[in-house]
């Protein structure tokens, strides 16, 4: 070996270690499983937002259960059980599970199915994803308005029916009704935080409308107690549930199904934003 070449070969090992760590450092290197979410939607961004974390990966998130009975529902979106709940609490999906796959498939889910008995990393990211709508719940109840300004007090004492609805966070210590129809007007940067510490209970053939360019993913309903919106009846916005979501037969929503409890579902078309 002459002197040139016996100069060479430390430089280019050294530039090979190098190299190596750069990329590792960049992402060249995984300690786990990739992440298979994918499809997650809009989310609401900026100071007066309730912040979903990765629960905003998905249109359904329930941590004991999904059901849709008797008729089959239309979900665009992932849809996910919590920690410990398997895929037996998915009921009436016809759901399709490769072999040693981390999400199952529906004919009726536009995205991914997710339970905590599917493989890596299924089980981490719904515990993840539990946890962070617990801490968005938390927060939607303790939420102050963008600015330091007031928290309203609750329209028409928890009537909603036939009132138009200005962005704000809004404070109901009394059950919320959507008896007619109920409108929310505003822009596409402003958000509506309406929180109850009792439940929510919107009738069969009412609509909560959006206008004046007001997105759905800019709006949280944060409810203590269950939900049930009634038959063709149409939400929108994201749903912090502590217990119960249930929605009635060809109901809707253009929004999120956030669930400490269950989320029954019948012939419901749940559209992720």
């Amino acid at each position: 070996m002459n002197k040139l070449q016996s100069i060479k070969k430390p430089i280019v090992l050294t530039t090979t270690i190098l190299l190596a760590t750069i990329l590792a450092g960049c992402g060249g290197s995984s300690s786990g499983p990739a992440s298979t979410i994918s499809n997650a939607g809009a989310t609401c961004s900026g100071a007066s937002c309730v912040n979903l974390g990765t629960a905003a990966n998905y249109a359904i998130l329930a941590n004991t259960g999904i059901d849709t009975a008797p008729g089959a529902s239309v979900i665009t979106g992932n849809i996910a059980t919590g920690p410990g709940v398997t895929s037996t609490a998915i009921t009436g999906f016809a759901l399709t599970l490769p072999a040693a796959s981390p999400y199952a498939t529906s004919a009726q889910v536009s995205g991914k199915v997710y339970a905590y008995d599917y493989a890596a990393p299924t089980p981490t990211e719904v515990n993840t994803a539990s946890l962070d709508m617990g801490t968005a719940y938390t927060a939607a109840a303790g939420m102050a308005p963008a600015g330091g300004g007031l928290v309203t007090a609750c329209p028409g004492t928890g009537a909603l029916g036939g009132r138009t609805i200005a962005p704000g966070v809004y404070n109901c210590g009394v059950a919320i009704s959507i008896n007619s129809d109920v409108t929310l007007n505003g822009s596409a940067t402003d958000v509506w935080v309406i929180r109850t510490t009792q439940g929510l209970a919107q009738a069969s053939a009412t609509s909560v409308l959006l206008t004046g360019g007001a997105l759905p993913q800019n709006v949280f309903w944060q409810v203590a107690q269950g939900v049930t919106v009634g038959a063709t009846a149409h939400m929108e916005g994201i749903i912090l549930g502590q217990t119960a979501i249930t929605f009635g037969n060809a109901s809707s929503i253009n929004g999120r199904l956030l669930a400490q409890t269950a989320v029954n579902l019948d012939t419901t078309t749940v559209t992720q934003p």
